[in-house]
């Protein structure tokens, strides 16, 4: 028997355009439309540290589904312990052309070539004091705010890549609990290059400096966000990376690439054309990445696993090879407002 958000999804969501589908869901969720009695038990806290921090519970709602800090506490309220926001780029830009968010129904997947449309770090930070300003001392989830380049910066010219990033970070670490470099994400052109490690080297360490020059009260514990398509060498130096410059953490894994192995025909593919995979399919490849940065870490720097968790089995196969916090979206999409609970509820039983 079909669950109701399952006879919603299938005979409304899926029927409409995929990116108006998000802005009708997320405009409802702000609304507290699926606030009602918290959707079925209240949660019982189990905070759990890392980063430096206490996260009301393992679960997150991964950067990509506010983009602009204009839901926070409302996506909260369905469950998830901390919400990334983002990514923010320096300017405000309006991503690519449209369309650019697809669903592959047959692999519970997504396919977005979005291109960090955003407001820019500027309009981003004064939403975020208003918000701080408004809570005041009122408990809320964590916040991370996940940073990535402008796109009409070259990313060969890493002093003008620096210079956009720090931008961002004066006008958003003061909000930020934790944040978060996106070097992965394929919709910006040149921006994977940004992963070698010779150009990632200096830039986490600029905006480590400008973090601490901005924030002088605290620690703004800093993150960055590798691709599933990495070879192993290439993760295990980003590891050996960011323990030499004193990273405090890894997320992994951003979209991919590869459209290797799905139940879509090629046709299906071929129109859907280019843009980040994410959903059902990555799930091996987003846990042999986590297993290869725990193997090379331990327990030094904070591990963020994202990428195809759908299940509970999935959220504790993810805890079971060394993540510390985990991530959804895609499942998040397809499971419904329901998905948080279940999954942090899961996870707490065991």
């Amino acid at each position: 028997m079909k669950k109701p958000y399952d006879v919603l999804f299938d005979g409304v969501f899926s029927k409409i355009d995929p990116e108006k589908a998000h802005e009708q869901a997320f405009a409802a969720i702000r609304a507290g439309r699926f606030a009602t009695a918290a959707w079925g038990r209240t949660l019982k806290p189990r905070p759990v540290s890392a980063l430096g921090l206490e996260f009301p519970n393992v679960l997150g709602l991964a950067a990509g589904f506010d983009k602009n800090a204009v839901g926070i506490d409302a996506l909260a309220g369905l469950g998830f312990g901390h919400i990334e926001i983002g990514t923010v780029t320096g300017e405000a830009q309006p991503g690519n052309p449209k369309p650019r968010l697809f669903r592959l129904l047959d692999d519970r997947a997504v396919v977005n070539r979005m291109g960090f449309n955003n407001d820019g770090a500027e309009v981003v930070g004064r939403r975020l004091a208003a918000r701080a300003a408004a809570r005041a001392s009122k408990p809320g989830p964590v916040v991370g705010v996940n940073i990535g380049k402008t796109k009409v910066v070259p990313d060969d010219d890493i002093a003008a890549v620096i210079k956009d990033h720090e931008k961002s970070v004066d006008h958003l670490a003061p909000y930020a609990d934790y944040l978060v470099v996106n070097v992965s994400s394929p919709n910006t052109p040149g921006l994977r290059n940004l992963q070698a490690v010779e150009k990632l080297a200096p830039l986490l360490e600029a905006v480590r400096k400008r973090a601490d020059e901005v924030v002088t009260d605290r620690r703004v514990p800093l993150v960055v966000k590798i691709a599933p398509d990495l070879a192993d060498d290439d993760v295990l130096a980003v590891a050996d990376m960011a323990k030499a410059i004193g990273l405090d953490g890894i997320t992994a894994t951003n979209t991919t690439i590869s459209r290797e192995g799905l139940k879509a025909s090629a046709a299906r593919i071929e129109t859907v054309g280019a843009g980040g995979l994410s959903g059902r399919p990555l799930t091996e490849r987003s846990l042999e990445v986590l297993r290869l940065l725990k193997g090379r870490v331990g327990d030094d720097l904070t591990l963020i696993g994202v990428g195809g968790i759908t299940t509970v089995a999935d959220a504790r196969a993810r805890l079971d090879a060394g993540a510390d916090l985990l991530q959804g979206y895609t499942a998040f999409i397809y499971e419904g407002p329901l998905w948080p609970r279940a999954i942090v509820r899961g996870v707490q039983r065991r």
